[in-house]
């Protein structure tokens, strides 16, 4: 088992700052570089990347924002083998290789094999995926071998059965609305972890901003108990307080989010059973307030062929339901948006969004839904 000192906290690369929101690789380098000097500067030092994230140019990122400006002992480099886009062995050797440039490095300090579901699974059977990274560990380019879970416990446990000796850790997605959810089970894919004794990653901790955008009535009863504590820390004590649970990711993109986030760490408190309390009735109210549980994570829009802007549609349908706002200011959110991207109506039905969603929703029902609420009845602009 790997040795490690508990609570450390790593800096998730999936949601840099852009300068265009609408082009994933305009990246605003300047405040990058801002984020990461001061998040190293209060004494944290993991970067998690991904070879998938930010339409594919992450990686190359991460290297001149970090990579360049650090000395390579400085800092401890995380990315991840895609496992949906592999075609065979040799392709795995090439996307390897690709990542080692990309981000400007001889060798990662820790690497995953990136989304592993049912969805992947067979084909990492098929190629030996499991046995690629292994000989990549031997031959000194990373250090640390793991894999990144979003899927069912039962499927953890067979992974783990037959694999298992090949990692040393896994990443898992906990948070407490996702706790006992019936798609996601934090709480026993974490038990599955702990019984084959990886230590665990954390990943999704505030589920995409969820658990920082709240509704009112959660925000009033974690206000009441703590007036100086922000929502964030709840959630990512909640997630650190965990058995098994060693590190905590958080993809941050102001300065607000490092410092906040950072004390949270540099200072941990493990979460009471008061404050659990107070988190039973705020994972009620969230559930109760937001339909669609998706966490913008965009694996859905990879590929999609009518262009869906499927998060950016799932956040207005929520926002409808766990604010106060007016129905017509998400409106005209939707409207804009669908002059550069396929509408909720456009779906076809192929489902290739649903295959490759982390959270296992059926995304072509609830666009169903969106298309209902914002487009029925309305004279809809088109993309020219």
């Amino acid at each position: 088992m790997m040795e490690m000192e508990k609570y450390q906290f790593g800096y998730g690369c999936m949601r840099l700052p852009l300068l265009n929101a609408d082009d994933p690789a305009s990246f605003d380098y300047p405040l990058i570089e801002k984020l990461f000097d001061t998040y190293m500067e209060r004494g944290f030092t993991y970067f998690d990347a991904a070879y998938t994230y930010h339409g594919y140019h992450c990686e190359e990122a991460v290297k001149k924002a970090l990579v360049e400006r650090h000395p390579r002992d400085s800092f401890e480099l995380a990315t991840k083998l895609p496992l949906r886009d592999f075609k065979d062995a040799e392709d795995m050797e090439r996307i390897f290789n690709e990542q080692l440039k990309h981000c400007g490095v001889e060798y990662f300090d820790y690497y995953l094999l990136h989304n592993m579901g049912t969805n992947v699974y067979e084909k990492c059977r098929k190629y030996d995926a499991f046995g690629f990274a292994a000989k990549k560990k031997a031959e000194g380019k990373i250090r640390y071998l793991g894999m990144s879970f979003h899927d069912m416990p039962e499927l953890l446990d067979e992974i783990l059965e037959n694999y298992g000796e090949m990692l040393d850790f896994v990443q898992l997605q906990i948070n407490y609305v996702d706790w006992e959810q019936p798609n996601v089970q934090s709480r026993r894919c974490l038990e599955v972890a702990n019984k084959y004794h990886k230590p665990v990653f954390v990943m999704e901790p505030c589920k995409g901003g969820t658990l920082v955008n709240l509704p009112e009535e959660a925000k009033k009863l974690m206000r009441e108990y703590a007036p100086e504590t922000s929502f964030a820390s709840w959630a990512f004590r909640f997630a650190a307080s965990q058995e098994g649970v060693v590190r905590v990711l958080s993809g941050m993109n102001t300065m607000e989010q490092v410092m906040d986030n950072t004390a949270t760490f540099r200072d941990f408190r493990p979460i009471t059973e008061e404050e659990m309390a107070v988190i039973r009735q705020v994972t009620e109210i969230i559930e109760k307030n937001t339909p669609i549980p998706c966490t913008a994570c965009s694996y859905c829009t990879h590929g999609c062929p009518k262009g869906i802007a499927i998060p950016e549609y799932f956040a207005l349908y929520n926002s409808i339901s766990r604010t106060t706002g007016s129905f017509s200011s998400q409106a005209v959110y939707y409207n804009n948006i669908s002059l550069k991207h396929g509408k909720a109506s456009d779906c076809i039905g192929c489902r290739q969004c649903e295959r490759a969603c982390p959270q296992h929703l059926p995304i072509t029902d609830y666009l169903k839904d969106v298309a209902a609420k914002f487009e029925a009845g309305s004279s809809f602009p088109t993309r020219k």
